[in-house]
C-alpha cells in the first residue's frame, strides 16, 4: 500500500519509539518520514501527522518555516497555527486568562531584569521553548544559583520561565492526560523528574518512569476544559500538578506530545483511528 500518511519524526530518531512501535502495524496507510530531512516530497502525503519532532527546540525558526510549507501542499496535524502558538510556552498566560488553574509562572525576555521575589524557595527556572526537561533546572532556597541559570539562558538568547516546584509531584507523581480525536483517551502517570537523577537513551529527551493511571474526577474536568477551547486538533496532553486547591495545568501539549499508549488498552488502536479519520 502506498503511504498517505507520514508520521513525522527527525533524522535525529533512527528507531521508532514506544507509540510508533505499537502504532505503525496498526496504520498500513502511514510511515515514519523526518522533518528535516530536505529530499522529502511532502506532497506526496494526504496528510502529515507531527510525532517525534524532538529536536525542533533548538531549531523552531526553521521548524515553524518548514511546517508552514508542508501546510501549502498537505495537511499538516496539528495544523500551523496550534504549533506557532504552542511550541513557545508562554501560551501558559493565554490558558490562565482563559480562567484555567496553572502552574504560577514568570516569564523573562532576553534583556529583561529577573525579579528577585520569583527565585525565593523552591524554583524551576527553564527556557520557554523547550521539551524533555531539556534546560530544565531546580534550585532549593538557592536564588543565586537561580539567576545564574536564569542569565545563562538569557545569554543563549532563550526567554525564561520561572515556577514554584509543587513538590506533591514527589510524592504524587505528574498526571499525563491523552485525548484522540478531541475525546478522552485514556491517563498516565509520570514519576517526579527533576528531583532525580536524569537519565537520557536518546539524546532528545528526559527518560521517564510511566504508569497506567486512573485520573480523578477533578483532573479529568479540568483537562476536559482545556481541550474544549482547542480546534482543529487532533491529539492533545494535558500535564497536569497537584496542589491543595486541586489540580493545575504543567503544560499543554498539541505539538509532539508523547501520548504513552502502552499504558491502555486499546489506546493504539484509538490512535490509528483516529489518524486515519484525517485522510479525505
Amino acid at each position: 500500500m502506498t503511504a498517505r500518511i507520514a508520521i513525522v519524526t527527525t533524522v535525529e530518531l533512527a528507531e521508532p519509539d514506544m507509540d510508533e512501535v505499537l502504532l505503525l502495524p496498526l496504520l498500513p496507510e502511514a510511515e515514519r518520514v523526518a522533518w528535516d530531512d530536505p529530499n522529502v516530497d511532502w506532497s506526496a502525503y494526504e496528510v502529515a501527522v507531527l510525532r517525534t519532532t524532538w529536536n525542533y527546540t533548538e531549531h523552531l525558526p526553521e521548524f515553524l518555516a518548514w511546517a508552514d510549507r508542508v501546510s501549502a501542499v498537505t495537511r499538516l496535524v496539528n495544523p500551523l497555527s496550534v504549533l506557532t502558538w504552542n511550541t513557545d510556552k508562554r501560551y501558559l498566560a493565554d490558558l490562565e486568562a482563559r480562567g484555567l488553574p496553572v502552574v504560577p509562572t514568570v516569564f523573562v525576555a532576553p534583556g529583561e531584569s529577573v525579579p528577585a521575589d520569583a527565585l525565593h524557595g523552591s524554583v524551576v527556572v527553564k527556557p520557554s521553548v523547550g521539551a524533555g526537561s531539556a534546560g530544565a533546572a531546580l534550585f532549593h532556597d538557592d536564588a543565586a544559583g537561580a539567576l545564574a541559570h536564569a542569565q545563562a539562558l538569557h545569554a543563549a538568547d532563550k526567554t525564561v520561565m520561572i515556577q514554584p516546584y509543587l513538590e506533591q509531584v514527589d510524592t504524587v507523581g505528574e498526571t499525563a492526560m491523552a485525548y484522540l480525536g478531541g475525546q478522552f483517551s485514556h491517563a498516565a502517570r509520570k514519576a517526579a523528574i527533576l528531583s532525580k537523577e536524569l537519565s537520557n537513551s536518546t539524546g532528545l529527551y528526559a527518560d521517564e518512569e510511566i504508569s497506567a493511571y486512573s485520573p480523578s474526577v477533578a483532573e479529568r474536568e479540568l483537562a476536559d476544559r482545556a481541550v474544549a477551547t482547542l480546534t482543529g486538533v487532533a491529539y492533545a496532553r494535558v500535564d497536569l500538578l497537584p496542589t491543595d486547591d486541586g489540580p493545575v495545568i504543567l503544560e499543554l501539549e498539541l505539538a509532539e506530545p508523547s501520548l504513552f499508549l502502552h499504558v491502555s488498552e486499546g489506546a493504539p488502536e484509538r490512535a490509528a483511528a483516529a489518524f486515519r479519520a484525517l485522510l479525505p
